[in-house]
């Protein structure tokens, strides 16, 4: 008998897939279902403990209403950490449908199926983009910052975030939000900056930087971050939101000349392109709450993190 199900929602994803890595051997008593719909982002390859006694595959699409409400019918959930997401800015620009499908209505219905089989705890895996632009200069925002998503993908994660809030307040449901800051480390879909970079390097072409590459993120190794979730899911107050940052702001050109550095190249390399539609400038997230309340904080040096990332392309290339 197992102490608790949980429902992972995009297990087969970059941070998904890291979670389950982690936490399906470190807690043998949690049964483990990962529901993902297996779209180009994903990779089972990726899932290392896919023999696991606790874990559980199973391939749909959130957005199914039926399937969905088939798949708790069958393995009733008492937990969900909803993972799945379109997350990629550029692609929310290209095609928002895709992304207000997915990160909103996907959402919703996740809810109202947690809210019927009375699941204990519903954990939303969202972003620091919903908190928009953050000029030059000014503090990491906490928790009570307003949302003010600037891309299409960014709104549709806060209208989700907004639907969580909704529903605990509304309906009693245990619900806990954490809003990361950028990701990085082995096993990203080589669409995202790092990887981008490093795979183009590595091929020999020239990377392709956004403008004058001065835009701002807050870097988090994807274990920092795992961890974190771990610990928001187990200790965090109900309706409570936690932000998840790495503490490392660096702009897109100074990472871009780290991998330059680190592969021995020159900024020949370098080609400016033009700049995204709507490019946010910074992002910078406060993760004070979680540091006091939780006792977490990310671990990772950024040097050793990134050449843990280089050496894990490398190997693929």
């Amino acid at each position: 008998m197992y102490e608790k199900t949980i429902l992972i929602t995009g297990g087969a994803g970059f941070i998904g897939s890291h979670y389950l890595n982690t936490m399906v051997p470190r807690y043998p008593r949690y049964r483990f279902i990962n529901i993902d719909l297996l779209t180009y982002a994903a990779n089972p390859a990726n899932i290392h403990i896919a023999r696991a006694p606790n874990y559980l595959f199973v391939q749909a699409d959130i957005c199914d209403r039926e399937s969905m409400a088939q798949l708790f019918e069958v393995h009733t959930p008492t937990h969900i950490l909803h993972f799945a997401a379109e997350s990629h800015v550029d692609n929310s620009i290209e095609r928002p449908q895709a992304f207000i499908e997915t990160n909103i209505v996907g959402t919703q219905i996740l809810l109202d199926l947690a809210r019927v089989h009375n699941v204990e705890r519903f954990h939303q895996v969202s972003t620091d983009e919903v908190y928009g632009s953050i000029a030059e200069g000014v503090p990491p925002v906490s928790e009570d910052a307003p949302l003010l998503p600037n891309s299409p993908y960014s709104a549709s994660k806060a209208a989700g975030d907004l639907l969580v809030r909704a529903y605990h307040r509304t309906f009693g449901l245990d619900t806990v939000t954490t809003r990361a800051s950028n990701n990085y480390g082995p096993h990203q879909h080589t669409e995202k900056l790092i990887p981008r970079f490093i795979t183009t390097l590595l091929s020999g072409k020239n990377v392709p930087l956004y403008g004058n590459g001065l835009n701002v993120r807050d870097w988090i190794y994807v274990g920092d971050h795992v961890e974190g979730i771990d610990r928001v899911f187990h200790k965090g107050k109900a309706g409570e939101i936690y932000n998840l940052g790495g503490d490392n702001e660096m702009s897109n050109v100074e990472i871009t000349g780290l991998l330059l550095r680190m592969g021995g190249f020159g900024e020949d390399r370098i080609e400016h392109v033009a700049d995204r539609l709507g490019h946010d400038f910074r992002y910078s997230i406060d993760s004070a709450k979680a540091k006091k309340e939780l006792d977490w904080e990310p671990k990772m040096d950024f040097a050793e993190g990134m050449k843990a990332t280089w050496d894990y392309y490398a190997s693929k290339a």
